[in-house]
């Protein structure tokens, strides 16, 4: 007897939602290193530190450039990563619908 194995598209829709999970940990962990003003010298968390911001920033650059961050009293909120996540929902729920097909 013969056995086949095969990815189903209900595997690929859990793998493909499990990185769109990922990345928006991602996003939510740099959103709020941002607000660490400064952080002891550790090389494994510089590097972790590192990697997310390697990762997100580009993505979140691009939302940056469109919206520019509202500032008051000396201070600015960048409201942009709450776009970054909206369009990131809407991309995943289109992806998502995509891989499951008719």
């Amino acid at each position: 007897m013969s056995v086949v194995a095969g990815i189903s598209r209900a595997d690929v829709y859990d793998y493909v939602s499990a990185l769109f999970l990922v990345y928006l940990v991602m996003i939510f962990i740099r959103i709020l290193l941002s607000w660490v003003p400064r952080m002891p010298y550790n090389p494994y968390l510089r590097a972790t530190v590192g990697f997310i911001e390697e990762c997100v920033d580009p993505y979140l650059n691009v939302f940056r450039a469109l919206m520019k961050p509202l500032g008051f009293g000396g201070m600015a909120i960048d409201l942009s990563p709450i776009l970054a996540i909206l369009v990131l929902s809407l991309i995943q729920g289109v992806v998502l619908r995509a891989v499951l097909g008719p």
